[in-house]
């Protein structure tokens, strides 16, 4: 077998040889120009689905490093050369490697905001991982999938989804209702904690509207069409968010969690308009006279355009908003276990009395003011 197997490969090497020989000198193959997945290809016409509408459907991603606000240390502009984005790519990988590999026994994991720990690099590039990490029960970098790559839209690496100048909310008008939904050291009832730790909704907004990735998890959708609505199935808290493609928004005085959404198409582009979101889905603290504006553009065989405008006359002057595209998602939505409730819920809370009572016990000694 061995005997026949090198005289095969003999006589494989001998005949290339010979055609290298034979065969007349050619030319190198010219090389093929890159093709860049976020810009149109000449001549490319995005396709329809059966019912004669743009097609949006299928399983999709916007998981990426890119934060919804700038890192003025790293840049203060919304275009990152190719160059830099590469490299913060690399730096990126590196760290979430090294986070990833096992921890050293003698030293530790030691804390995310350690200068000397291998999440030192990721906070560099996204300082919201301190707080993933840093307070009791965050995450370590195990538990995380934020995406290995900057946010590329029509060719250009942006350093913040939000599109503003400085890549930050604009300021809020005076007297406009702070920003944050407030759930920070209040333990009274399970109806003051968050949505995502009654697994109502997810903890961050990738529901939306607007929708937005959370970074670190889990931002993967399933869009699917009917002549009616647009279903988009978010994989955090398995929500479905229904866009209603017939008829006007509802009046009456119903919030769903994720607010009044109705759309049209212009051209090839859905267009959603959201108005009756929720406090308890307020973006940056506006909620009451909140309106926002979605566009959904299939702008090449592998990208949806994502566009988004907030405007709150009673928040901030005049509308704003952001912008980033999905990318495939190789493989399927599955349900999202969130336990339900939550195990942790019963324990924060009875946390929360048994503090309480050592407060009440400790002002109830003799002496104590």
């Amino acid at each position: 077998m061995r005997r026949a197997l090198i005289l095969a490969l003999g006589t494989a090497l001998f005949t290339a040889g010979l055609a290298a020989v034979a065969a007349p000198a050619m030319s190198a193959p010219a090389k093929v120009a890159e093709v860049d997945p976020t810009i149109s290809p000449k001549g490319w016409v995005a396709p329809k689905n059966a019912m004669g509408q743009p097609d949006l459907s299928g399983y999709w991603s916007n998981a990426t490093m890119t934060p919804l606000t700038r890192n003025p240390k790293l840049t203060d502009k919304l275009v990152v050369p190719k160059e830099q984005a590469a490299s913060l790519e690399k730096v990126f990988a590196a760290a979430l490697a090294a986070a990833d590999a096992p921890t050293d026994q003698k030293k530790g994991p030691g804390a995310v905001t350690d200068p000397n720990s291998p999440e030192a690099q990721l906070v560099k590039i996204r300082p919201d991982f301190a707080a993933a990490g840093g307070d009791v029960g965050g995450y370590n970098t195990f538990w995380i999938d934020p995406g290995n790559h900057m946010m590329e839209v029509n060719g250009e690496y942006r350093s913040s989804i939000i599109t503003t100048p400085n890549g930050m909310p604009p300021a809020r008008k005076t007297g406009a209702p702070a920003g944050g939904r407030g759930y920070r050291d209040v333990y009274d009832s399970y109806e003051n904690r968050s949505l995502g730790e009654r697994c109502i909704m997810g903890f961050g907004a990738n529901a939306g509207p607007p929708m937005l990735a959370n970074g670190y998890y889990n931002n993967n959708y399933y869009i699917q069409q009917s002549p009616d609505a647009v279903v988009i199935q978010v994989e955090l808290i398995h929500d479905a968010r229904i866009v209603r493609l017939k008829g006007g928004h509802r009046t009456d005085g119903v919030r769903q969690w994720m607010g009044d959404s109705i759309g049209h198409f212009e051209g090839p582009t859905l267009v959603v308009e959201t108005t009756n979101i929720p406090q308890g889905q307020a973006f940056i603290g506006s909620w009451k006279n909140l309106k926002v504006t979605e566009r959904f553009t299939r702008v090449s065989p592998t990208r949806i355009n994502y566009q988004f405008q907030v405007e709150d006359p009673d928040t901030w002057d005049k509308p704003w908003g952001g912008e980033y595209d999905f990318t495939p998602l190789h493989g399927i939505v599955y349900e999202y276990a969130c336990h339900e409730g939550n195990y942790a819920l019963p324990a924060i809370l009875a946390g929360a009395r048994r503090q309480e009572q050592e407060a009440a016990a400790a002002k109830a000694k003799p002496g104590a003011e």
